[in-house]
């Protein structure tokens, strides 16, 4: 088809000046279209060529510098000017406000005191000048009173407040709490519960009393005889505990509430832990049956040892019950606690049906016992079940009293070794040697238990027979490896397999038998050449290797 020829009488020449048309010439391109290397798809390259043989090029800085005092442009750049560092502006201010407003992470917080440090127990129920240097020497954080079981519900007795107020105010001036041990299970014939009850039968639900004309079951006295005691003509009682002592049904709404008002009084007179005796033998129902024989042919029928109690101990509900008690307690104060002063036995009954324990710091195991004693004994195996069965996050009370006093492991090794386990070390220290640690080696487990590795840091048991060792670490910190040889030869440590540790730690503290040449706190030692001797105990820091 012939393109029609359009005739414009020469307008466009007349349109453009002859000056024009000349740099319209000058301008003129050669376009080139080039096959590119996959033609059959139409793909081409454009070659616009050269501009009068020259190369394309930007406009030079004099041809830029005719417009730098243009309004257009001046304005143009003060727009970018101003709009960059106002842009930079807020950047800086967002920066400030993220730093401010983002959240901190929060520091570990430390633990409690009756987990921070040891606790120290006295046997009766006095203090005196004497009791609070020997609290003062152990660096202690809490120290136990017994309190008689018969004064259990007579804390608001003047006389009994007195005693009360007494053994507070001589631990004021120090950094040690107070702790009671009461017996709230059962009460003396001459209390006002058991007068009550007598009085008017809607009370008496406050114990458990059944009335029958013969003893109402097989159930027996841990001290003689039949646990049912006839208080009125064909009106039995509980009496587990010996003459004139009846049990108390602790899940019933009077004993609870009387029990409420002693933890409540108890922390209002200054007193900041409570321990429960007797826990095991709460009576939490009032099924009567039979008790069946353990078939342990050392006893017979009249023997307590005859048969299981299953019916008299461990009963359902403890840990909520228990909970309960323990709610009162944090309710008056928010840095009380309470828990048990008898080993548990049986730590899953202290749970609660939500399985929370009921109670702070369990005392559970005779692992104590075996460390005091460890001929034949399997420690690595027995402290890895008591672990397990108290659950991986419980803090365990150490009842030191378990320990044997005369075997060839001294106090001090036993003490250091607990000293950075994940629990409170329970010391007696009006009894024999546990309460005669020196003064350097009480202060160097007291700064330990309050490094982080300690407080908050993971607890791994190291397999390192005949030894037996853990170590306790937390990121970013320094850790520490704490080892006890339980044989009567020195030992190698043998702990080079362990790729955290470094070629060299510190010493931190030893045991007072330690007696491997050239090891003294504070010194660096080769980690390849550690020794253990004989029964003795090491505490040593280290910064881990960081592995790859």
């Amino acid at each position: 088809m012939v393109q029609e020829e359009i005739n414009n009488d020469g307008a466009d020449e007349q349109m453009l000046g002859a000056e024009d048309n000349e740099k319209l010439a000058e301008k003129r391109e050669e376009v080139k279209f080039i096959k590119g290397g996959d033609h059959q798809n139409g793909d081409a390259k454009i070659d616009i060529g050269n501009v009068n043989g020259k190369a394309f090029t930007g406009m030079t800085k004099e041809e830029l510098m005719k417009y730098a005092n243009d309004p257009f442009w001046i304005r143009l750049r003060w727009i970018f000017f101003i709009a960059f560092w106002l842009v930079w502006l807020g950047m800086l201010v967002g920066a400030i406000l993220i730093i401010v407003e983002t959240p901190k992470c929060a520091a570990p917080e430390p633990l409690p005191w009756y987990k921070s440090g040891i606790l120290a127990k006295f046997s009766n129920f006095e203090s005196n000048n004497e009791n609070v240097e020997l609290v003062k020497q152990l660096k202690a954080s809490g120290v136990i009173y017994e309190m008689p079981a018969e004064l259990t519900y007579n804390v608001r007795d003047p006389d009994v407040e007195e005693k009360i107020r007494n053994i507070v105010n001589h631990y004021k001036d120090t950094e040690a709490n107070v702790i009671f041990d009461i017996t709230p299970n059962f009460v003396p014939k001459t209390s006002r519960l058991l007068k009550d009850a007598m009085d008017d039968e809607t009370k008496r639900s406050a114990f458990v009393w059944i009335e029958k004309p013969e003893v109402p079951n097989n159930w027996l006295s841990l001290v003689n005889g039949s646990a049912w005691a006839e208080v009125m003509p064909g009106n039995y009682v509980l009496s587990q505990f010996g003459d004139g002592l009846y049990d108390l049904h602790m899940n019933d709404t009077i004993v609870k509430k009387e029990l409420s008002h002693v933890l409540q009084h108890l922390v209002q007179l200054g007193v900041k832990g409570i321990r429960l005796k007797n826990t095991k033998f709460f009576i939490l129902s009032k099924q009567i049956k039979d008790e069946v024989p353990a078939e342990n042919p050392k006893y017979d029928l009249t023997q307590y040892g005859f048969w299981t109690h299953t019916q008299t101990t461990f009963q359902e509900g403890l840990g909520d019950v228990l909970y309960e008690y323990l709610t009162v307690v944090k309710n008056t104060t928010e840095d009380g606690f309470l828990s048990v002063a008898d080993d548990v036995i049986r730590p899953e009954v202290y749970r609660t049906a939500s399985g929370e324990m009921g109670i702070d710091i369990p005392l559970y195991g005779k692992f104590v016992k075996t460390l005091s004693s460890p001929k034949d004994k399997d420690l690595r195996s027995e402290l890895t079940n008591v672990m397990r069965e108290a659950g991986n996050y419980t803090w365990l009370q150490w009842n030191v009293e378990d320990a044997e006093v005369n075997s060839e492991v001294p106090p001090s090794s036993v003490i250091l070794f607990l000293s950075l386990l994940p629990g409170t070390p329970v010391v007696p220290v009006d009894k024999g040697a546990y309460g005669s640690l020196s003064d350097v080696i009480s202060k160097q487990i007291e700064t330990s238990r309050l490094s982080p590795s300690y407080m908050h840091g993971d607890f791994n048991l190291l397999p390192i027979d005949p030894l037996v060792g853990y170590t306790r670490i937390k990121s970013g910190n320094p850790g520490f490896l704490v080892l006890f040889n339980p044989t009567d030869a020195t030992q190698a440590a043998n702990v080079t397999d362990n790729s955290s540790l470094p070629e060299k730690m510190t010493v931190v503290s030893i045991s007072d038998n330690y007696n491997v040449t050239n090891v003294v706190a504070k010194n660096k030692i080769a980690t390849a050449d550690l020794e253990v001797s004989p029964y003795s105990t090491i505490i040593l820091t280290y910064v881990p290797v960081k592995t790859e």
